[in-house]
């Protein structure tokens, strides 16, 4: 193929162009046009698997609705005992529904939850804001080494200095616990 399209696609010396333009070559020398190889029939799996997908979403989809209106699974599988599966969950689920049962103003939590995680997203485009500025972040850095060291002097590195933070921080937790 190589040595056909070569010999195809030879340049013209320039004793043969005549007044500026390329001499034309005849039909029978040259295809009409370049023709590229097929490509070959997509693989049997991905259609078969794109069925398979297709199958298992709706079963699922029907396992859903069964669910929602009460009635038996629509599955070959043994139906799921809806008792027992609140029972498998785990314990800090448990807390968490019970807890959110006893919510009496639930649109008040809600808006307070979706506040803060906005805040956080805010407060992480705000940080990242400030480190891609050129000469903040090591500024930055520098007061937090400087303070790490004034801490670790005040309140580390002597024995009744440390006694003090720690009755200090035990004070704090059992303020925040409401322990006597």
């Amino acid at each position: 193929m190589a040595s056909a399209s070569s010999n195809a696609l030879s340049i013209p010396s320039s004793s043969a162009l005549v007044d500026a333009k390329a001499p034309r070559q005849t039909t029978a020398a040259s295809p009409p046009c370049v023709s590229l190889p097929t490509l070959p029939p997509p693989p049997v799996q991905s259609q078969s698997r794109a069925g398979k997908t297709t199958a298992y979403c709706r079963k699922i989809a029907r396992n859903v609705m069964a669910m929602a209106t009460g009635e038996a699974l629509a599955t070959r599988e043994a139906p799921v005992d809806l008792a027992v599966a609140p029972a498998e969950l785990p314990a800090f689920i448990k807390t968490l529904q019970e807890t959110w049962d006893k919510v009496e103003d639930k649109y008040a939590v809600s808006t307070l939850a979706v506040s803060g995680l906005v805040a956080v997203v805010g407060s992480a485009g705000l940080v990242s804001a400030i480190d891609r500025l050129p000469l903040i972040p090591g500024f930055l850095e520098a007061v937090g080494v400087g303070y790490s060291g004034y801490f670790a002097y005040k309140y580390l590195l002597f024995k009744p200095d440390r006694d003090a933070m720690l009755k200090k921080v035990k004070e704090t937790y059992k303020e925040i616990l409401g322990i006597s």
